[in-house]
């Protein structure tokens, strides 16, 4: 791995994204937002209407096609950061999302992605201090209580959000737990400069050690 990683797990609307665009703003490192990659994934098995429970043409699609971070998040090319939080996608990610053959093919992309960075990346995701980077430089694991997540989420609900917790939890492939020795951060009511600055402090300490 060429530079430093921060992995950032958690559930939906734990703050993730928000979280971990500022450390990267911050640090001045790279940021990965490997939940982004498979909606992109999704997005496109809906347009070709593929099944996404039909898991060999999903998998087929997603070793076929090319997922760039962005911003903006493009698929082969095509600019499909608009249609990532649609309604239909929402339902969809999460079967897609727990398909072996994709996870396999998605860890293996954001991977190569990060060793490309010349400094650091911050990654953020479900499975990414258990799975795609358990020896990160950092480890955390957000969460908040499930009315500020769906408040966070908008259009999703609180339905919506439990229902992704849900699957992401008890999926075969890579479910969402916490690593042993992440750090747990509850960003409920808190503000996002305050976690950004708990988060920092333990890459300092991580380097002093």
């Amino acid at each position: 791995m060429s530079g430093r990683i921060i992995a950032i797990d958690g559930p939906a609307g734990s703050g993730k994204s928000t979280v971990a665009r500022a450390i990267a703003d911050r640090l001045g490192w790279s940021y990965l937002d490997t939940g982004a990659m498979y909606r992109a994934i999704t997005v496109e098995v809906l347009r070709r209407g593929i099944d996404v429970h039909d898991e060999d043409a999903v998998a087929a699609l997603a070793a076929e096609v090319e997922v760039s971070i962005g911003p903006p998040v493009r698929l082969d090319g095509r600019d499909v950061e608009g249609e990532l939080r649609s309604e239909a996608v929402n339902i969809a990610v999460s079967v897609v999302a727990a398909n072996p053959r994709v996870r396999q093919r998605m860890v293996e992309r954001q991977r190569e992605i990060a060793a490309a960075q010349p400094i650091g990346t911050v990654v953020e995701g479900r499975d990414i201090t258990t799975v795609v980077f358990p020896d990160a430089t950092v480890k955390v694991f957000l969460t908040a209580s499930l009315e500020e997540r769906a408040a966070r989420r908008g259009e999703e609900g609180a339905d919506s959000v439990a229902r992704r917790d849900r699957a992401d939890s008890t999926r075969d492939a890579s479910p969402l737990r916490r690593a042993a020795d992440a750090v747990v951060l509850d960003t409920t009511g808190r503000d996002v400069d305050e976690i950004v600055e708990e988060i920092v402090q333990c890459l300092s300490s991580r380097d002093s050690n």
